[in-house]
């Protein structure tokens, strides 16, 4: 299904970033700290909330690799029933940053919780970092939720380094590009500061980053999660060390403004999309 890049929404879409701090290794701790982030967003009326990248788990890849079994989701799994359940009961939409193993393939993908606490989908990171490719696997499909008229791209952290990748989104109608991140302090903090604010100026589309807090790992990191505007100006910026939840109202006007003066993706060239498959997700 394409979606054609012209057409925008017409009513405002209301955005949260659950800014965390993960337990490495205690899904059942993290489950717990989403809920009351999903239940904080709830009562706020937002649509959709996103938390950091390998959230559930925390970014401890050695962690994931000793006991696959323990460390690893599968669809539907037991153990985020509650947050499925959190959906439901405040009529909100999550994705939620965790491993994800099929068959023999783990990946760091974006588990997709519906208003209704369905898991509606599953989104796989494209571009692994160097220190991630000898453990994960990647594919190539692009996943797109279509939430109250809003073509919403999915997006992990290194994903937001490339160009090509939220090109491919906006050409397919994205409104949203959506990034569930782990950036450090130091080179990741220039790094989010640049891609996600150059990639929404680029494409005259919206984008959004969360990010961890604290220490993850090895990773000591940045915060900081952030909106930005179609002309890359920043809407809301969280702190360094603080869990937060951010909060974004988006209002399709500015798409609209911002596609009249700037005309990068209309004058673009068409990427090649028979590299890459899609998954277009449909909410009420």
């Amino acid at each position: 299904m394409n979606l054609t890049p012209d057409v925008f929404p017409t009513e405002k879409l209301k955005i949260a970033l659950a800014q965390c701090s993960s337990i490495d290794g205690n899904i059942e701790e993290n489950v717990n700290r989403a809920y009351e982030m999903i239940e904080k967003a709830g009562k706020e009326h937002a649509d959709i909330i996103m938390f950091p990248e390998k959230y559930l788990t925390g970014y401890v890849p050695e962690i994931v690799e000793s006991n696959l079994t323990e460390y690893t989701l599968s669809i539907n799994d037991a153990r985020i029933e509650k947050l499925r359940q959190a959906c439901k009961k405040y009529g909100i939409w999550s994705i939620i940053g965790t491993p994800v193993r099929r068959g023999e393939d783990v990946f760091i993908s974006s588990i997709i919780i519906d208003s209704n606490g369905h898991e509606v989908g599953v989104y796989d990171k494209s571009h692994l970092f160097q220190t991630e490719k000898e453990m994960f696997s990647s594919n190539n499909e692009q996943v797109i939720i279509k939430l109250k008229g809003w073509n919403i791209g999915m997006a992990i952290c290194y994903d937001a380094g490339f160009s090509e990748h939220s090109r491919l989104l906006a050409q397919n109608g994205c409104h949203l590009y959506m990034g569930s991140s782990l950036f450090s302090k130091g080179m990741g903090y220039k790094e989010s500061r640049v891609w996600f604010p150059a990639r929404a100026l680029d494409n005259t589309i919206f984008t959004a980053m969360c990010n961890h807090v604290g220490t993850t790992g090895i990773w000591n990191t940045c915060g900081h999660s952030g909106v930005w505007n179609p002309l890359g100006g920043n809407l809301i910026d969280a702190s360094q060390d603080n869990v937060e939840l951010l909060i974004a109202e988006l209002d399709p006007d500015l798409l609209n403004q911002a596609r009249n003066g700037e005309r990068m993706l209309a004058d673009s060239f068409d990427i090649n999309k028979e590299n890459y498959s899609f998954k277009t997700i449909v909410g009420n």
